[in-house]
This record gives C-alpha cells, structure tokens and sequence, in this order.
C-alpha cells in the first residue's frame, strides 16, 4: 500500500531522500519478489525434454497406458482418473486435479508430492525444462 503525502513528507525531512525512498519503495519490492514469476515454456524444447517419460508414458490420439499412465490431456484430469493404468492407492485417494502447479511440484519431486505413488523418478530440479514439459503438454 502507498505510503500517505504526510509520511512521505516526514520522512524525507527526517531522511536523506534517497533513504526516505527506500524505506517507502521496500513494501512493494518484498512483494514482487515473494511472488514466484512464472516462466514461460517452449513446446518443442518439452518435446524434446518428453523422450525421457516416454519410456514410461505415452501422448497423442493413440495413446494407453503402459508402464505408466497416459498422458494425453492430462492437464485438467483428476489424479488416477484414467481407466487403462491401475494406479497405486495414493494416486488414486490424492484427491487432485492436474493444474499446471500440480504437475510441475509433481514433477520436481514426485515422491514429496504425493508419497506413496508408483512413479519410480527422482524428478526436474530445472524449472525451465519443468515450464518445457508443461507446454508440450498441453499440446497433447
């Protein structure tokens, strides 16, 4: 919230501007900077990035499940929804839906996420390549 013409007034005679400025201008900053800034995906590049699930998981028209869960529109799909994968119990009592924040804490770290899932992957730790994957994604 801005400060008020009378305190910014009384700082600036207590202070040197420039520390006056500060002090008024930190508010703002400290709230830019906690919220996390959301980083733009490539399609192509998750594309790429995809080879590595997709030993496990499929995408496209044709795709079933295997050793993993399809993954054609996943983004919007409640967690364990699909009917040709047999999903483990925490999968399935999770009680999420895959927004784009779900999926990419899921794919930083799967286990922490929901403990107790059959996904044998340490996860991302590269933000940009989980923003990648997320893009390609929702393309399928």
């Amino acid at each position: 919230m801005p400060a008020s013409p009378m305190t910014s007034t009384f700082l600036c005679r207590l202070l040197s501007p420039l520390a006056a400025a500060t002090l008024l201008l930190a508010p703002a900053a400290v709230a830019q900077a906690g919220a996390p800034v959301p980083l733009t995906g490539n399609a192509e590049a998750g594309k790429a990035a995809f080879r590595k699930c997709a030993s496990c998981h499929q995408v496209g028209p044709s795709a079933r499940g295997g050793f993993g869960p399809k993954l054609t529109g996943v983004i919007g799909r409640k967690a364990g929804a699909t009917t040709d994968y047999k999903y483990s119990a925490a999968m399935k009592n999770a009680n999420i839906v895959w927004t784009e924040q779900n999926l990419a804490a899921f794919l930083k770290a799967p286990s922490d996420f929901i403990p107790g899932n059959n996904m044998r992957f340490w996860g991302i730790g590269n933000a940009q390549q989980v923003a990648d994957l997320l893009a390609y994604l929702r393309t399928q």
